[in-house]
């Protein structure tokens, strides 16, 4: 199984792609950024107004001279200014509570929901050779970045960069050489921001790669838990997941280091900032020296003070929004590699109703791998209601014809027809429609024993589930279980055998009823007394039905119409098992080695 390749440093023009795409994504959520928007200005607004009747009651206070009420002189700026700070804190609660439950969780759930649509478009290569445990890092921990931080990113570069614009006229209105200080040490912070924000990208990457790592290391871990349990490997798979772990808090430390240093830069070429607006301001206001046509007071010190703390607040907002960016374009870029994979190509036309079961493989070739082709110029020809067994040695291409006929994939060269019609031009659905498949490696879902048996067919009673059940010679074992057919098989599908576990997969396939039948050793969890009740009901279930049987044991394919012998990708030989074995070639040699010794 092949893993998703290590993310490599992006170039600016795939970082610019890849940003431009992920802002296109945000119109799905255009409406809930626009009241966040609303709502980020007026509470700037808010925000912005507040020092200015803070400046008055300074400048009344600095002019009271002991006459009068000084309360009434400056109560009504005092109230206007605990409105302003109240107004302040009930919308950016109501800001908060829209961008995090409806805009965030809106985007990551339409983003999950194509990439879950995805999926069913992609083929059975994709699945086959991809890693689950990255798959599902990719729709959980990077979708998830990017849903957290996205609308964050739009509204703090959006409103941050509109808050300075604002706070600039509004401290050169107040007095044009402390804004002038102000001003000054903007491209520190700027240049600052982005050297460490670009230098924390890469091991971003690095960081992304490792997450992946770690959920394919714990699903593998869970999936194979009883031989980690036999094999005494559970050391191991700790060693292997400490390894997977310790890459990733390294990438993190270090990431996280490089971005953590934009706040603490910016923040120290603001505080050179306020020393030199004190300074400065002090002088002229001890002097009573006129600037700009205006005296300096003690308010406007304060003010211009305060205005330079709102003016740092949204360069260190856009200096973690850069910072930010790093991570959401790493996230994006691993999304966006599973949304551009190549889907299937989508056939509309369908099979022929009431498909009888004449199969033909008109000089087929396939191989998983152009290096190593597999099978060659394959050409058979199989009977309606015919019971095809497929042998040959490990490797010789039994399973890969399976997968051709259900169009799992779809040969190089050649054709494989349904009753003439070539199953390459209709829909895979209408295809496997006519399959009814029994695989050695068992699938059942947490539900009742019923519920497995009936997700063969929709619609179907209880009396249908039962002679199903019946059929496959499973419902002696079913009666037996605590809650018969309503017995809940848990989510690890421990509480039934191995063996049990099979049977109930084949009354799944006699309960669809299909005219063609895939058992691909159906048999290899049963005990030799039941595999011999089996394969009398499957001599009943396939009378009118194309069967094709995959078998390692051959004492289960003796009575079959037709042996299909498959030797290092081709049909080497074919015909009945006692025909097979006059001949004593490749099938008498692997029949003869497999019962030497019975």
């Amino acid at each position: 199984m092949r893993r998703f390749r290590s993310p490599d440093k992006m170039t600016g023009t795939e970082r610019k792609g890849i940003m431009k795409r992920l802002m296109k994504e945000t119109g799905r959520i255009k409406w809930g950024m626009v009241w966040v928007c609303v709502l980020s200005a007026v509470s700037m607004t808010a925000n912005l107004i507040a020092p200015k009747y803070l400046s008055d009651i300074l400048d009344t206070l600095n002019a009271y001279n002991g006459e009068g009420n000084l309360l009434s002189e400056i109560g009504n700026a005092l109230i206007l200014l605990t409105v302003v700070y109240a107004l302040y804190s009930v919308i950016m609660y109501f800001r908060m509570l829209l961008s995090n439950k409806v805009v965030s969780r809106h985007f990551t759930a339409r983003l999950r929901m194509d990439m879950s649509t995805k999926i069913k478009y992609l083929p059975v290569s994709y699945v086959d050779k991809t890693d689950a445990g990255q798959m599902l890092d990719r729709m959980t921990a990077d979708v998830s970045q990017m849903g957290n931080s996205i609308h964050a990113i739009i509204e703090t570069l959006l409103m941050g960069i509109l808050q300075l614009i604002a706070i600039t006229v509004i401290i050169f209105t107040i007095n044009w050489v402390l804004a002038l200080i102000v001003i000054a040490f903007v491209p520190m912070s700027v240049v600052l921001s982005y050297i460490f924000a670009k230098r924390s990208e890469p091991y971003y990457d690095k960081m992304f790669k490792a997450s992946g790592d770690i959920y394919q290391t714990v699903e593998e871990t869970y999936s194979g838990y009883q031989t980690i349990k036999s094999y005494n490997l559970e050391s191991l798979q700790e060693q292997k997941l400490k390894m997977h772990n310790d890459a990733m808090c390294s990438s993190q430390t270090r990431a996280t280091f490089m971005s953590s240093m934009v706040t603490p830069l910016v923040t120290f070429s603001n505080n050179l900032a306020y020393v030199l607006i004190c300074l400065i301001g002090a002088y002229f206001a001890i002097k009573g020296t006129s600037v700009g046509g205006n005296v300096v007071s003690v308010a406007d010190i304060v003010a211009v003070v305060i205005y330079a703390k709102m003016f740092s607040s949204p360069l260190e907002q856009i200096a973690n929004a850069i910072s930010s960016l790093q991570r959401v374009a790493s996230a994006s870029k691993r999304v966006y590699e599973v949304l551009d994979e190549p889907e299937m190509d989508v056939q509309t036309d369908v099979m022929p109703e009431n498909v009888k079961g004449v199969v033909d493989f008109e000089h087929v070739a396939f191989s998983y791998n152009p290096e190593n082709p597999l099978l060659k110029d394959v050409n058979v020809h199989v009977e309606a209601g015919s019971k095809v067994a497929i042998v040959g040695p490990t490797g010789a291409g039994k399973t890969t014809v399976v997968n051709l006929l259900m169009r799992f994939y779809d040969p190089q060269s050649g054709r494989i027809l349904i009753d003439g019609t070539d199953t390459k031009t209709v829909s895979r659905e209408s295809v496997r429609d006519c399959f009814s498949m029994v695989l050695q490696d068992t699938w059942l879902f947490g539900g009742s024993v019923y519920d497995n048996i009936a997700y063969g067919k929709e619609g179907v009673s209880r009396e249908d589930v039962e002679r199903a059940a019946i059929a496959a010679h499973a419902d002696a074992f079913i009666r037996m279980l605590p809650d018969g057919y309503d017995t809940v098989i848990n989510e690890s599908v421990t509480n039934i055998s191995g063996g049990q576990k099979q049977l109930l997969t084949i009354a799944r396939a006699f309960l669809s009823d299909k005219p063609l039948l895939i058992l691909d050793e159906a048999t290899s969890s049963v005990d030799t007394r039941t595999e011999v009740l089996i394969q009398k009901a499957m001599d009943d279930l396939m009378k009118n039905k194309t069967g094709f049987i995959i078998a390692h044991r051959l004492s289960t394919i003796v009575n079959a119409d037709v042996i299909l012998v498959i030797k290092d990708g081709d049909i080497v030989e074919s015909g009945t098992h006692k025909e097979l074995l006059a001949k004593n070639g490749f099938y008498a040699e692997i029949y003869n080695a497999q019962y030497k010794f019975a």
